[in-house]
């Protein structure tokens, strides 16, 4: 390739790139937006390195790649999760390592960049981590559940209709069971969170002036508070505007999701894992039917995994393998045991 081409693909590169950074900013706002423009800005930083390089006297018009385009769309369609996900590992590549034309400063601000798209990445995480949570889950245990459920009661040599009515009665009450205990576990813990600290009414806070700020700001520094963010925030409510003021209901950041959310992922995630076992069962019979739903379990199994691996920023075929693995001998061993039954019950 020649010194031009490859200029040309960097300059496509850093402004692709720019192109989904302020794709993923519009839907973000305060420190989260400004990082993500910020990103933007050096991107397009690195695009003018390259077009300068290329020394033609005018620069063509960009036009986006297809997957930038589809990071853009996912970007302002689906959320930032997922984009951040994939642009993290894109980052993590660090290409300009062996550019021999790109300058020390350029490498270097990629890899920072690959540190902030982390950071990033890893708030978002946080905040869905509940209900991510729950849908992995979900669909794993539906998965896992509902195909050793119906391999075992075939495995006894039961009636195909049997199997069939089993693998439904399983797909309801497993999703509505997985639902209610997923409510009442996320629930749970963010009450035990989110517990308000006492409250501190006007006449207390107009005590505390003077002499009191640096009990005030030991109270905010217990709350998860830097020393100086605790004394800036007790000198802002003890002054004459704020006293009276305080916010005993401010959101603090959620690292487990909403309980409602998490139980609908939950009874949804299930629901699409324990089905895919069952399908089979409405066209097939016997062993053709215990294959195919060994076969589609497994190819959803993998494909969980990977999904998952994708979100987190994990090895995508070593969490999609960990995952089918785990699968497929929980079902095998289930329906051993289901053939077992039935040889002892005959």
């Amino acid at each position: 390739m020649s010194s031009t081409e490859r200029y040309r693909q960097r300059l496509d590169a850093e402004r692709d790139a720019a192109a989904v950074y302020r794709a993923l900013a519009a839907r973000r706002h305060g420190v989260e937006h400004e990082l993500l423009i910020a990103l933007a800005r050096a991107e397009e930083r690195h695009a003018a390195h390259w077009a300068h390089l290329l020394d033609e006297p005018e620069v063509p018009p960009h036009r986006l790649g297809l997957r930038a385009r589809i990071l853009s769309w996912l970007a302002r369609r689906v959320g930032s999760l997922l984009v951040l996900s994939l642009v993290q590992r894109a980052e993590l590549r660090d290409t300009y390592r062996e550019e021999p034309d790109a300058t020390p400063a350029l490498a270097a601000d990629e890899r920072v960049h690959a540190r902030v798209v982390a950071g990033l990445a890893r708030r978002r995480r946080a905040r869905a981590s509940g209900t991510l949570r729950a849908a992995v889950f979900g669909i794993n245990d539906g998965l896992v559940s509902n195909l050793s459920l119906i391999l075992g009661v075939a495995g006894a040599g039961v009636a195909p209709t049997t199997v069939l009515i089993t693998g439904l009665a399983g797909l309801l009450s497993g999703a509505l069971s997985m639902a209610a205990g997923e409510y009442v576990s996320v629930r749970s813990q963010l009450e035990l969170i989110h517990s308000p600290p006492p409250r501190l009414d006007p006449e207390t806070l107009t005590a505390l002036r003077g002499a009191g700020r640096k009990e005030l700001a030991l109270a905010f520094q217990a709350e998860g508070m830097s020393r100086e963010d605790a004394e800036q925030r007790a000198a802002e409510l003890l002054t004459e505007a704020h006293v009276g003021e305080e916010d005993t209901d401010q959101v603090r950041e959620d690292v487990v999701g909403s309980a409602a959310g998490a139980a609908v992922s939950s009874f949804g995630s299930f629901a699409i894992g324990a089905s895919l076992p069952v399908l089979p069962f409405f066209l097939l019979a016997g062993a053709a039917a215990e294959v195919t739903a060994a076969a589609i379990a497994a190819a959803a199994l993998f494909l969980a995994g990977a999904a998952a691996a994708v979100l987190s920023g994990g090895p995508v075929l070593v969490r999609g393998l960990r995952q089918l693995a785990i699968g497929m001998i929980a079902a095998a061993i289930t329906y051993g045991l289901g053939n077992l039954f039935g040889v002892i019950l005959d």
